[in-house]
């Protein structure tokens, strides 16, 4: 197996202390991993950390074996796409603008686009399906249009590497499968090693090859879904009584959850 990211004795936080510590992962290449954990256990500030958008207070952060706290911003743009949980845009930008962002860490000074960048911008908008909409408003869009507008923007960096954290908030049950099932396209037809973070459980099964489980700032356990989803992982981290049974259909894991915090649910309790 090879590795594109590595971090070592990572740590990093914020003014009111860190978040985790002595943090050691190995990202395999072409693959997609996803971290999981509770609500505030690290798992954004980790993606942070990995991507530069964090300073770390120690530890080191190699991507294909360069430091990358030792790399310019540009360099790191190249090489690697970060799409944040919260995205902005300016009033009236189109998707085609927005795409074209994308190209910036590849152009010098205020050159023009070229016809290599015209052509990624249109591979970008065909990968996401995007291109009859690249003249609409991005503010127009349904929150699945906008979401593959952004992954569109990331994919014109043209790099190797995307990193998304919580790429399906805010959209419903269609939507959120439809990106997830847009990424591992992505991921099995262009080679593109996708690390994200992800809320949903059974969907973080359905479309990893490899789960990182993150608790209190550490991890807990790394392998593929079916190593990693365990009634007494989500016990431990989530602290959530569940039964592991296998998908009639897909053959992964999936979790039953029936109580919390050591407690369960009862059916009168459930139908009240």
């Amino acid at each position: 197996m090879q590795f594109c990211i590595t971090a070592q004795k990572l740590s990093a936080g914020y003014n009111n202390g860190p978040v985790f510590r002595d943090f050691d992962i190995e990202i395999p290449e072409r693959k997609i991993t996803t971290l999981i954990g509770a609500n505030g256990s690290g798992k954004s500030t980790i993606l942070k950390a990995m991507s530069k958008l964090l300073a770390p207070s120690s530890g080191e952060v190699y991507l294909e074996g360069k430091n990358i706290h030792k790399m310019s911003a540009k360099q790191v743009a190249q090489r690697l796409a970060m799409l944040p949980q919260e995205t902005q845009t300016p009033l009236g930008i189109t998707v085609r603008d927005l795409v074209e962002y994308g190209r910036f860490p590849h152009r010098s000074g205020l050159s023009g686009l070229t016809k290599k960048d015209e052509e990624i911008m249109q591979w970008a908008l065909d990968c996401t399906n995007m291109s009859e909409l690249a003249g609409r408003n991005v503010e127009q869009l349904s929150g699945g249009q906008r979401q593959r507008a952004f992954i569109a923007m990331a994919l014109a960096q043209k790099t190797g590497i995307l990193f998304l954290d919580e790429p399906t908030t805010y959209l419903d049950i269609s939507h959120q499968l439809d990106i997830l099932q847009l990424l591992r396209q992505l991921n099995v037809q262009q080679g593109i090693t996708v690390v994200m973070v992800l809320h949903d459980l059974n969907h973080a099964i359905m479309f990893s090859d490899y789960l990182v489980t993150i608790k209190e700032g550490k991890k807990y356990s790394f392998g593929v879904p079916e190593e990693v989803i365990t009634s007494k992982m989500l016990k431990d981290v989530f602290e959530v009584e569940a039964e592991v049974i296998q998908h009639p259909k897909l053959k992964v894991p999936v979790f039953l959850p029936y109580g919390v915090h050591g407690q369960v649910f009862s059916g009168r309790c459930l139908r009240y």
